[in-house]
């Protein structure tokens, strides 16, 4: 646990940009080959946020600076405290807060598309919350503990304890990994009508650290797959690769659908697999466990 406590975070903070930015420019290759198109290069991403880090500086509104660095540093931080095995709540309240300061870096713009984008924000926001609290609800009914570390040392797969949270955090990943249909408040594809949405006024250094913000997220989300398969890491990495290459697809084949009808399914989706899940283990869960 000491080991974890120290060389986790080094090792989040140091890797997951780097991967994000791989899978990024993965995810855009394989959507050119779906679209029949060539894409481009495998290392663009990488190419897009140094040439944004170095452009000239230009804000809609200077305070943008604070607001888009507290979020890139609290969705970094949020991220090394999950890989020391913390407290699951407090990850998922500085991704909130991480959130919030994107947010109102988007209103500080005063532009009417960056407003409409931080407004659909605040609705993935509100989407988002509940099944990451009800999977901090199940690993402490699993273990009696917020500590994400002890559902990686339980004797069987988190999974078989939690299939209905898993089920509605699959599909709440799409909204969180801004994929369509869900991907109401931006996209890094040009199919919906918002396109940068809530980064649309976003520029050179403010949006750079936006995009690296975006590549830790998409590690701590895929990460916290490793909860539902704890103690089987093979199993754990297969299990990432797939749901990675499931988004991939489903952005493609789904049309983008209103932000009304996006709340709307993932609540009932939430609400009747995540909840029924909660509920149902937190009446059997002496028998189970």
């Amino acid at each position: 646990m000491d080991i974890m406590f120290i060389v986790g975070p080094v090792l989040f903070l140091v890797i997951a940009p780097i991967l994000g930015g791989l899978l990024t420019g993965c995810d855009r290759v394989l959507t050119a080959r779906f679209q029949s198109r060539v894409g481009p290069p495998f290392l663009q991403p990488f190419y897009d946020v140094a040439k944004l880090w170095h452009k000239e500086k230009a804000f809609s509104n200077p305070v943008e600076i604070i607001f888009t660095t507290a979020y890139l540093v609290l969705i970094a931080f949020s991220g090394a405290m999950l890989a020391t095995g913390g407290n699951l709540l407090f990850v998922v309240f500085s991704l909130t807060l991480a959130h919030t300061f994107l947010i109102l870096a988007a209103y500080a713009a005063n532009a009417p598309f960056s407003h409409i984008g931080a407004e659909r924000e605040l609705l993935s926001l509100m989407i988002l919350e509940p099944i990451l609290i009800l999977l901090a609800a199940g690993c402490y009914l699993v273990t009696g503990s917020f500590e994400t570390y002890h559902m990686l040392i339980i004797s069987m797969p988190g999974i078989v304890f939690l299939p209905g949270v898993f089920i509605a955090f699959i599909a709440v990943l799409t909204l969180i990994l801004r994929k369509s249909p869900f991907d109401i408040s931006t996209s890094h594809h040009a199919h919906q009508e918002l396109v940068k949405g809530v980064t649309s006024s976003l520029s050179g250094r403010s949006l750079a650290k936006v995009e690296i913000a975006h590549w830790y997220e998409m590690i701590i989300f895929l990460s916290m797959l490793f909860i539902f398969f704890a103690g089987y890491p093979v199993l754990s990495a297969v299990a990432i690769v797939l749901v990675f290459l499931l988004e991939i697809v489903i952005d493609n084949v789904f049309p983008r659908v209103t932000w009304k009808m996006t709340i709307k399914s993932l609540w009932i989706i939430t609400l009747v697999f995540g909840v029924g899940n909660i509920v149902i283990l937190g009446i059997l869960g002496g028998m189970l466990l």
